[in-house]
């Protein structure tokens, strides 16, 4: 079926890039993106392996821990395993929980590869009263960062040159600052959402790149493409 898209071009004629562009690099960009709130915080790297990524979580996840209410103290240790379990059911491949577990205090959605299990950091997330929850293997589009991002990356880059991997960097975060200063809160468009819509209720905005979706549209700028003012991706320059 026919969707907006940035190009469409005629059979036998692929897209090309201008005369100025040269392949100087890549630059990775860390993400963490609240859904509800439509905050992200973004950091470009040049590399996104373990070493890079795992410090990084760990400071930016520590940071949003402090800021939520304390968990409270009356729940006992039954109903805080049920309450991780209900979690763990919808995974394909649970794994085994510590046997001191914390208050659950944020679930943490994000790509199925095998650096997001490395038992160190998984520990550490359950200690923290984090949940991981991993995507299906091919099922990126179920993460919301993925539309955040290409939000981001279509503001920072269409109709710009960057002469290099660092200049990529520092356009995505003026980006992301430019976004927190009025965000835009996302949804999941589900099943169950999707009935509620049939039943009356309120009118959603399809986002591209995954199931998110917003309650008002974001809007884009004629002249230039752009638009007007959510993990690890890789932008090439």
């Amino acid at each position: 079926m026919p969707h907006a898209g940035p190009s469409w071009q005629p059979r036998g004629e692929p897209a090309t890039q201008p005369h100025e562009y040269i392949r100087g690099g890549t630059t990775k960009i860390l993400t963490l993106f609240h859904p509800a709130s439509g905050q992200v915080r973004l950091q470009p790297a040049a590399r996104g392996t373990n070493a890079v990524l795992h410090p990084w979580l760990r400071e930016h996840l520590s940071a949003i821990l402090a800021a939520l209410p304390p968990p409270g103290s009356s729940q006992d240790a039954a109903a805080t395993h049920a309450a991780w379990a209900v979690w763990q059911a919808g995974l394909t491949l649970p794994f085994t929980l510590p046997d001191d577990l914390p208050p659950l205090r944020l679930l943490l959605v994000w790509d199925n590869l095998a650096g997001h299990k490395t038992p160190d950091l998984v520990l550490w997330l359950c200690a923290q009263g984090v949940m991981p929850l991993y995507t299906p293997v091919g099922g990126s589009w179920l993460n919301m960062a993925e539309s955040i991002e290409r939000v981001l990356k279509r503001r920072a880059l269409d109709g710009q040159q960057p002469h290099s991997p660092a200049e990529i960097g520092t356009w995505f975060e003026q980006t992301a600052r430019s976004w927190n200063e009025q965000p835009t809160p996302f949804v999941w468009n589900g099943k169950r959402r999707q009935r509620r819509r049939r039943s009356g209720g309120a009118l959603i905005h399809r986002l591209g790149g995954s199931g998110a979706c917003t309650q008002r549209p974001l809007r884009r700028n004629q002249t230039t493409g752009a638009s007007e003012c959510q993990v690890p991706r890789q932008t090439t320059h």
